[in-house]
């Protein structure tokens, strides 16, 4: 493993984040507190608890996961898209290092970002309400594997992308939909018996439930449903990774 060539890919990738700190800083915190005023205060004056947990406590792990994801799907896309619109993605292929450790560069610096994001919107929300957290390793657990898969995830799509505005069609399209429709900011016992058989086909549910769990001991769905989806999803985005290298679809091309 080429731990220098790791190394130097991460931290080029960390510094363009650092080159923008306080705008990737500030953003996330007022989205939050726009979040926590709309749901928190406007909604939650109707809605007292939800499974016996606050409205405004309630809504905070999906809140994390809203910007997590998204968060690591940009980073991530345009981490390796910038490349290759520059060119400077052949310099990378023709350097002694293989597929993972490109990887390993890309998708661990674009990780460290959503988590990061992560962190600090969960800090913005003390301020706001009220949250104990029950299972703080379970929490770390969601929260890594979530950034990791999500920015693998957006390395494909950053390879797939032909111009910028490809880069968010994705996530705003696909990846936001699903989020809010699924039990970001509501439990799925809430809705009609039909939308939830409905809402199990939604991948997001699976690891809201289990981030919320890790919260608050509430769950939509088992915790070990919540790991295996997790699991599958970045075990999918792994091999379609290593195929695309393989192949050199819309790297080489």
């Amino acid at each position: 493993m080429n731990w220098t060539a790791i190394k130097a890919i991460y931290v080029y990738e960390m510094a363009r984040f650092f080159r923008t700190f306080l705008q990737s800083l500030i953003s996330p915190v007022i989205s939050t507190s726009l979040y926590f005023v709309v749901f928190g205060a406007a909604i939650g004056s109707r809605i007292d608890q939800v499974d016996g947990v606050s409205y405004g406590a309630f809504i905070v792990p999906g809140l994390i996961m809203l910007t997590v994801m998204t968060q690591a799907i940009s980073n991530a896309s345009f981490g390796i898209y910038f490349p290759k619109f520059l060119g400077t993605i052949y310099e990378v292929l023709s350097a002694p290092i293989n597929f993972l450790e490109i990887v390993l560069g890309y998708v661990g610096a674009a990780a460290t970002k959503a988590m990061f994001i992560g962190l600090i919107i969960l800090i913005t929300s003390f301020f706001f309400v009220e949250i104990q957290i029950q299972h703080p390793i379970a929490m770390v657990v969601f929260l890594v594997l979530t950034c990791v898969s999500f920015a693998l995830f957006g390395f494909i799509i950053g390879i797939w992308a032909k111009n910028f505005e490809q880069l968010q069609l994705v996530p705003l399209l696909i990846v936001t939909p699903l989020v809010f429709l699924g039990g970001s900011f509501y439990s799925i016992s809430m809705l009609p018996p039909v939308w939830q058989t409905i809402s199990m086909f939604n991948p997001v549910v699976y690891l809201v439930s289990g981030f919320r769990w890790a919260f608050f001991g509430v769950q939509d769905v088992p915790v070990l449903s919540s790991l295996l989806a997790i699991g599958c999803f970045t075990g999918l985005c792994l091999a379609a990774v290593y195929w695309i290298f393989k192949t050199g679809w819309r790297i080489r091309s």
